[in-house]
């Protein structure tokens, strides 16, 4: 199949736009100039029911598909609620794919996650190191719903001839995120930490595990820019990654929210907590082959997170994040 740009006027459905990613693929797509986005709330579209998913697409019609809906969390909300994990999203996945093969969807870009990745992967990690290891043991649950996804758009490619692809972004952080403690991903976790200490006037900032582990960040506004980009440029049955190549420690990440959030603060490591993985850095050279970098450089993506942070902070205190 040879990629082309997509049609700026036709049906484009993003599912699961009220996310983190799908707010953000929503701002992109106004940015680029799409008149006819298309969109369901929870209420009015359970994407884990088949018929209600077939249904609605055979009322809509979209040409094009951003699947970026999803439960996520972080480790503890991974390692505790595993049955949600994989039954939530193995649901998701299988009920937009089949619904966008039955009603002639011309495009559909399914995202991922970088943990389909062995948890002893090579670094950086390319997207052939897909199944040749054991998963990190803290989101299995996840990252095995994430890989049926991947090969879900690859059967119904292989079988019926759908430019279904998919992209594995590394670990996002931005507007919409998710900020509850016991649900979150590291760096919106650490922002409202050192946020509380510095409201509650304590130095002391508990960070889990040794702060040793190795980890990539990307905002979520360079992902949905490279979304749109892969979906006007890219056309094959591999997935491909999406990230900046870059990492740091998460002692570096957290010193540097703390430079940013609370100066003054001191942080202490809870080395009984687990650490994850020990390094997760993506392999983007097929990405960037293809001309697509990131733009946001990671202190300036923290400012803005952590201000947008400060002006929704009701709304972003929430618990899993299941994006519908």
């Amino acid at each position: 199949m040879t990629a082309g740009p997509i049609d700026r006027d036709a049906p484009v459905f993003v599912a699961g736009h009220g996310g983190l990613v799908g707010s953000a693929i929503m701002r992109c797509l106004e940015r680029s100039g799409f008149s006819n986005v298309q969109t369901a709330s929870r209420s009015q579209l359970d994407l884990r029911d088949q018929s209600e998913v077939s249904h609605w697409f055979k009322a809509n019609r979209p040409r094009y598909v951003f699947l970026v809906a999803g439960t996520v969390g972080g480790i503890l909300a991974n390692s505790t609620r595993p049955a949600e994990f994989i039954y939530d999203n193995l649901m998701i996945h299988g009920t937009v794919v089949h619904a966008a093969h039955e009603f002639g969807t011309d495009k559909l870009l399914y995202l991922g996650s970088s943990c389909i990745y062995p948890r002893h992967a090579t670094q950086p990690i390319g997207e052939d190191q897909l199944l040749t290891g054991p998963l990190e043991p803290t989101n299995e649950w996840y990252a095995v719903a994430k890989i049926a996804g991947i090969k879900l758009c690859q059967a119904y490619r292989r079988q019926y001839g759908h430019d279904f692809i998919s992209a594995m972004p590394t670990n996002l952080y931005g507007p919409n995120d998710n900020f509850d403690l016991d649900s979150s991903h590291v760096l919106p976790a650490l922002i409202r930490k050192f946020h509380e200490a510095r409201t509650a006037g304590r130095r002391e900032v508990e960070i889990w595990g040794t702060g040793s582990a190795m980890r990539e960040f990307l905002h979520v506004d360079d992902l949905a820019d490279a979304c749109l980009f892969l979906m006007d440029h890219y056309s094959d049955d591999s997935h491909i990654n999406v990230g900046s190549g870059v990492d740091q420690s998460i002692r570096q990440l957290a010193e540097l929210i703390g430079e940013i959030v609370h100066p003054d603060a001191q942080l202490v490591f809870d080395t009984t907590k687990p650490d994850g993985t020990p390094r997760k850095v993506l392999d983007v050279s097929r990405l960037t082959a293809l001309g697509w970098t990131p733009s946001i450089p990671l202190r300036d993506g923290i400012v803005s997170t952590y201000q947008w942070f400060l002006e929704h902070q009701d709304s972003s205190m929430r618990g899993v994040t299941t994006s519908l």
